[in-house]
């Protein structure tokens, strides 16, 4: 048996941009039904959502079945919580709220095996529990580091982040940064857009791909304008709750006349 090739990591030089759905309902219906839906890739998050190594591990097995590659989000962007996430399977970790160059680079680290990092030795779900022949070859190859810029000192420091080798991808996470510049919940106002514009132009000037949220088709546009080659387009939760909402409405709306 070899090594399953990192399909997202091979999707991020594609010249067409690619959209995925955040999966944050912790459950593995719920995932499957994302992975069939036709997105291109999903988030399985651990930051906002109640999830846990056992969630995630389940998850991970039921969409193995379907097409998309799945990124993992985790608490927090803390090398010991890398371990675990690797070892069950995930080859594509979105590291939240990076803010410098050295903790980039301790990030990176902790993706890899020695002697190009410090990801602890062991034979889990990843390796097939010694059933992959060429795992230990491989691992490191196709791991995948998608760091989330998301604060002012992050931007500050964004084109240094950008350039460490061994990050694969930068990813703007529009709300969290309109929180840090004074917008909170206001992540589409103009001068947060301009800040998300000008920080992929940054990326894409460093020669890697930039990511973002663009949950209007309108910022989907911009953002794939200015350069940005995958977009998180939605969220499940939300998606549910607007969805159960206007049912219910519509319903009540038409009993009212």
């Amino acid at each position: 048996m070899k090594t399953t090739r990192n399909k997202f990591k091979q999707s991020l030089f594609n010249p067409e941009p690619s959209f995925g759905l955040w999966v944050s309902l912790a459950d593995t219906v719920a995932a499957e039904i994302s992975a069939a839906s036709g997105f291109d890739w999903l988030v399985l998050d651990a930051e906002h959502a109640p999830n846990g190594v056992r969630s995630l591990l389940t998850q991970l097995q039921t969409v193995a079945a379907y097409d998309p590659p799945v990124m993992v989000r985790p608490l927090e962007s803390e090398p010991a919580l890398f371990k675990q996430l690797l070892d069950i399977g995930t080859q594509t970790i979105l590291a939240p709220m990076v803010e410098t160059p050295h903790q980039a680079e301790q990030l990176v680290k902790a993706m890899r095996y020695p002697p190009d990092g410090i990801r602890g030795v062991t034979t889990a779900r990843a390796a097939r529990w010694g059933l992959v022949d060429d795992y230990w070859e491989q691992a490191n190859q196709e791991a995948c580091l998608v760091v989330q810029i998301e604060s002012s000192e992050g931007l500050a420091n964004l084109a240094e982040i950008a350039a460490i080798e061994g990050v694969d991808a930068v990813f703007v996470g529009p709300s969290d940064l309109a929180a840090d510049l004074g917008y909170l919940g206001r992540a589409s106002h103009t001068h947060v857009t301009t800040k998300v514009v000008s920080a992929i132009q940054t990326i894409t000037e460093a020669g890697k791909p930039a990511g973002t949220l663009g949950l209007t088709p309108e910022l989907a546009d911009l953002y794939t304008s200015a350069g940005a080659t995958f977009i998180g387009t939605g969220v499940d939760t939300i998606l549910l709750a607007k969805a159960t909402s206007a049912l219910a409405e519509s319903f009540k709306e038409k009993s009212a006349h």
